[in-house]
C-alpha cells in the first residue's frame, strides 16, 4: 500500500485556500454586480471606476483559478491513492487508474467519480467491520450525496458564466453572468467544507486498514 497522509493534508490545505478565496470572489462579484446595476440604471460611471472593477476581478479570477488548479492536482493524487489502497485489501470494481481518468469522461464524469467515492468509503467500513475494528463503524458516507449535489451544482454554474461572460456585450448579459458568478461562489463555500470533511474523515480510517490483514478472523469451530 502506498502512503497517503502526506497526500491527504496537502489537498485539505489547498482546497482551504480554495475556500478563503471564494469569500473575497464573492464580495468583488457583488461589488461588480452593483456597479452594473448602476450603469444600466443611468448612472455615469467613470473609465476609471471601470478599469479598477475589470482589474480587480481579473486578480480575483487568476488567483481562484491557480488555487482551483492546485486543489484539483493534490485532491485527484489523494484519491487515486486512497481507491489503489483499498484495492489492496479488497475487491474494487476499477482499477486506480479510473479516480483521475473519469472525471474526464463526457457523460461519466457526471457519477464515475461519486460511485469511487461511495465504493472506498462503504468497502472500507465492511472491510474494517468484519475484521471487528469498530473504528469502521464510524466511517459514514450520509453526506457523501451532498458532495457530489454542490460539485454538479458549482461545475454547472462554472460552465454557465464562462459561457455568458464570452459573449456578453450589453448590461443584461453581465449583470446575468455575474450573478451566476456569485451563486457559484455561494455554492463553493459548503462544497469546500464537505471535501474537507470527506478528506479528514478517511485519512483518520486509512492507517487502520493498511495495518489490518486482508484475511477476516476465522469463525471459533463448532463444538
Amino acid at each position: 500500500m502506498k502512503p497517503n497522509n502526506q497526500k491527504a493534508k496537502y489537498a485539505i490545505l489547498f482546497i482551504w485556500v480554495v475556500l478563503a478565496l471564494e469569500i473575497p470572489s464573492l464580495i468583488s462579484s457583488y461589488m461588480l454586480y452593483d456597479f452594473l446595476k448602476a450603469a444600466q440604471a443611468g448612472v455615469l460611471v467613470t473609465v476609471e471606476v471601470e478599469e479598477a472593477h475589470a482589474n480587480r476581478e481579473a486578480i480575483m479570477g487568476f488567483l481562484c483559478f491557480i488555487a482551483y488548479i492546485a486543489s484539483a492536482v493534490f485532491f485527484l493524487r489523494w484519491f487515486k491513492t486512497a481507491y489503489h489502497n483499498l484495492g489492496q485489501k479488497t475487491d474494487v470494481r476499477r482499477s486506480s487508474g479510473w479516480a483521475i481518468g473519469s472525471w474526464f469522461i463526457p457523460i461519466g464524469n457526471l457519477f464515475i467519480p461519486y460511485q469511487i467515492m461511495k465504493e472506498i468509503y462503504t468497502q472500507t467500513k465492511a472491510f474494517l467491520i468484519a475484521r471487528d475494528c469498530e473504528i469502521g463503524r464510524t466511517l459514514t458516507s450520509s453526506y457523501l450525496g451532498w458532495w457530489w449535489a454542490l460539485w454538479i451544482i458549482d461545475g454547472f454554474l462554472g460552465k454557465a458564466y464562462f459561457r455568458l461572460i464570452l459573449k456578453a456585450k450589453e448590461l443584461p448579459e453581465l449583470i446575468l453572468a455575474t450573478q451566476i458568478d456569485m451563486a457559484s461562489s455561494i455554492a463553493g463555500i459548503p462544497l469546500a467544507l464537505i471535501t474537507i470533511k470527506i478528506i479528514k474523515d478517511y485519512a483518520r480510517i486509512e492507517p487502520v486498514l493498511q495495518q489490518i490483514d486482508n484475511q477476516p478472523p476465522s469463525l471459533p469451530t463448532p463444538a
